[in-house]
């Protein structure tokens, strides 16, 4: 018999990313790989440890994860096949006995941190932030009892941790979801569903004048809607940066992959991370001289053009 399917997370048990790998037909299946961060994740795949790694990708409030943004950009081998969301909520753990009255310390991964920055700021004025590397790590650590007095953490925290709830729903804004994506290996991207998002990065081959409007066209002129737009610095040197961008559609997808190629012209380097369906399932709308046939018609026409035949 095949041994399981290993998937990498930003653990321990109980983490949004855990959520997130809940959602995958036939994970439960499969052995789960905890890990402290999106890296650790992407390299058991490079290295063949895991299957696939679900990692953070985007988050409603703040926006691109920066990390995974860098290092997907540095293995250009991962492909995303597949777009999950988990809406965000936080509740604010202690151990038992503990009053808000007497919290000075919270500990938070960053995002979260940031994400309750002004229930905290009302009802802990005077508090001090303790980095953690994941929510649950950070309930867990109050459990230690020599890090910090509170925690940011999701609301099923008390399966996972022995805390208290102090106070829930702390998070600023109640919509706040996290979008995430299953990473593989290599392979064929999933069959197109007809609600499907492509993800690239690409550069732009110097800093002229207009250049960014010129990319943005290989996609305009095509019809193919951007549903992300975000630049990260390369590194090289100041002012230099690349664009992570999220396509609707999918490679298979005339327009997408004619105006991939026009990308591939225009940039130094492209970075195709994948073409996957949308956790949403919208449909873009796609006018007539932008559709599958329209570009199969033209592609034709040109064809009987270079035979010599009547138009």
């Amino acid at each position: 018999m095949s041994e399981p399917l290993r998937y990498s997370y930003l653990g321990p048990a109980g983490t949004f990313t855990w959520e997130a790998l809940k959602q995958v037909s036939g994970a439960e299946k499969g052995e789960w790989v905890s890990v402290n961060n999106v890296g650790e994740a992407l390299d058991d795949v490079l290295h063949g440890r895991s299957t696939y790694a679900m990692i953070a990708i985007e988050n409603s409030i703040e926006g691109g994860v920066s990390a995974t943004q860098d290092a997907l950009a540095l293995a250009p081998e991962l492909r995303m096949v597949g777009e999950y969301m988990v809406p965000v909520r936080f509740v604010l753990a202690t151990t038992p006995g503990v009053s808000l009255d007497t919290v000075t310390t919270v500990a938070a991964h960053q995002v979260a941190y940031a994400q309750c920055r002004g229930w905290l700021e009302k009802n802990l004025p005077r508090h001090s932030h303790v980095p953690a590397a994941s929510n649950v790590q950070a309930a867990l650590s109050v459990t230690d009892g020599d890090l910090a007095d509170a925690a940011i953490a999701p609301p099923g925290i008390t399966e996972q941790a022995d805390v208290s709830i102090l106070a829930e729903n702390i998070g600023d804004n109640p919509d706040a979801h996290t979008r995430f994506v299953l990473v593989r290996k290599g392979g064929a991207p999933p069959q197109r569903t007809g609600a499907d998002k492509t993800s690239i990065i690409a550069e732009l081959p110097d800093d002229e004048a207009g250049r960014l409007l010129e990319m943005l066209e290989q996609f305009a002129t095509r019809g193919v809607n951007m549903s992300l737009l975000e630049s990260r610095p390369i590194g090289d040197s100041m002012g230099r940066y690349r664009f992570v961008i999220d396509l609707d559609g999918h490679i298979e997808d005339e327009r997408v992959a004619d105006a991939l190629m026009g990308l591939r012209r225009f940039s130094p380097n492209v970075i195709f991370l994948g073409s996957y369906p949308r956790a949403n399932g919208h449909v873009p709308s796609v006018s007539t001289k932008n559709s599958d046939e329209a570009f199969e018609e033209a592609r034709h026409w040109i064809a009987r053009l270079r035979q010599g035949q009547a138009e």
